[in-house]
């Protein structure tokens, strides 16, 4: 599975069952991205992409469980440690700053090798910047 999730400078992902921050130029990213394949998230995450047309979305609360390789995953609010044997990439976006959390990032980037990194202007965030990690 290919994994895609959202971090501050912290690693938080959530902040009191809330995600810490969303913006529209990422979610068009992601939508690019994953253009041509399944695009796995559970309902939680699918309120941000249900106004959009992207018929690769398979909303599941179980779809970590059920994805295939070469399949995307988006993540928000799933402790995803236990998953660390079934990533193939890891698309992480950073907010680049700080922001209150209480659910972090809880796989380590040591077996890991980082691919790509690329800044880009978001829509509510100056600057958004996507790393590409690879095993």
């Amino acid at each position: 599975m290919n994994l895609i999730i959202c971090i501050d400078d912290d690693n938080g992902m959530m902040f009191n069952n809330r995600r810490q921050s969303q913006d529209r130029e990422l979610r068009e990213r992601v939508c690019r991205l994953t253009k041509g394949h399944k695009l796995f998230m559970n309902n939680y995450t699918f309120g941000q992409f249900e106004n959009y047309e992207n018929d690769n979305i398979v909303v599941d609360e179980d779809f970590l469980d059920k994805t295939e390789s070469g399949d995307y995953c988006f993540v928000e609010n799933i402790d995803i440690g236990n998953y660390d044997l079934e990533i193939e990439k890891l698309i992480i976006y950073k907010w680049n700053r700080k922001y209150p959390s209480n659910m972090k990032l809880s796989l380590s980037l040591q077996e890991w090798h980082l691919e790509s990194s690329v800044d880009f202007k978001g829509y509510s965030h100056e600057r958004i910047t996507e790393e590409v990690w690879v095993k």
